[in-house]
């Protein structure tokens, strides 16, 4: 009796040290942000259940639990420690969080945050806003990239909607996030100038113990093998044997290519994989060199 107690209460120890060591990771209560990184944690085998209007769920697979925020209040969970670590927008961190350290950058939800006026405006760059007045989201960002180009300009401070501003004669121009750039064309306003480019990043808090360091390990190293399979394809192709040089030297690989001989006679299979950037590339001059039966199939997962 004494020994099975011994066992339970081992038993439960173990489960608490397990519950304990659980990151914490915040993601974009909604929006595109929060369905492209609910999609990278299943994508890594990471299975959350995660109700309608939840704030925190749990992962079932993998001691960690998911906090849906407000992209904005992420940098101060971080710096406070009250989250390990976060998928959230670079622009927001340049913004908001300046001093949080950025783990991988995860190549999704890119956007940028660009100076834009209303068409009508002889407005060609930031340097013509001088002295003028710019609606933004951004304060910190803007005033980095006029204090850089010695420019001085009236800042007007608006939480959400900031492309109506110049419309209501608030702003001469305005300062935010631009994807598509449908939003700007609806509300007659022209991009001028990029401050800067962003996508979706994996940062960590500044007090993450040890152990939950670990466990990020874990988690970065899985969304490497994700991301560097996302950059990838995977070819299969038929040549003729006199022409394997050619072709090898056309597929690098990983490593090298992956020969195989055919049933036909004089002919062989590779097997390689080919950046996503220079796919066209790549299959235009295979072709010209004899390959046939060319076979691209995405790549799930890539670990090196």
């Amino acid at each position: 009796m004494g020994f099975l107690f011994e066992k339970t209460i081992s038993f439960c120890q173990t489960i608490q040290k397990q519950n304990m060591n659980k990151i914490k990771i915040a993601v974009q209560k909604s929006g595109r942000l929060n369905e492209d990184s609910m999609k990278i944690l299943k994508e890594i085998g990471i299975s959350v259940e995660n109700g309608k209007d939840q704030l925190k769920a749990s992962a079932r697979n993998f001691p960690l639990e998911v906090f849906y925020l407000r992209n904005g209040d992420i940098p101060q969970y971080l710096r406070d420690g009250v989250v390990d670590a976060a998928i959230i927008g670079e622009n927001v961190l340049i913004e908001k969080g300046g001093d949080l350290t950025i783990v991988e950058r995860l190549g999704f939800s890119k956007c940028k945050v660009s100076i834009a006026v209303p068409k009508s405006s002889k407005a060609k760059s930031l340097k013509d806003l001088a002295g003028k007045r710019i609606a933004t989201s951004y304060p910190n960002t803007v005033n980095q990239f006029l204090e850089k180009s010695s420019i001085k300009a009236n800042l007007h401070i608006i939480n959400g909607s900031v492309e109506i501003a110049p419309n209501i004669g608030l702003a001469d121009g305005i300062c935010d996030i631009v994807s598509s750039g449908s939003t700007l064309f609806k509300n007659g306003l022209k991009e001028i100038e990029v401050l800067l480019k962003s996508e979706a990043v994996l940062a960590t808090s500044p007090k993450i113990s040890k152990e939950n360091q670990e466990l990020i390990n874990t988690l970065q190293f899985r969304l490497k093998s994700v991301l560097r399979g996302r950059e990838n394809k995977y070819v299969l192709l038929n040549a003729p044997n006199d022409k394997l040089e050619t072709i090898v030297n056309i597929l690098p690989g990983m490593n090298s290519p992956t020969i195989l001989p055919l049933a036909k006679d004089g002919w062989s299979s590779l097997h390689s994989v080919i950046n996503k950037n220079d796919f066209w590339n790549v299959i235009d001059e295979l072709k010209a060199n004899g390959a046939e039966g060319i076979l691209v199939c995405p790549i799930e997962n890539m670990v090196l």
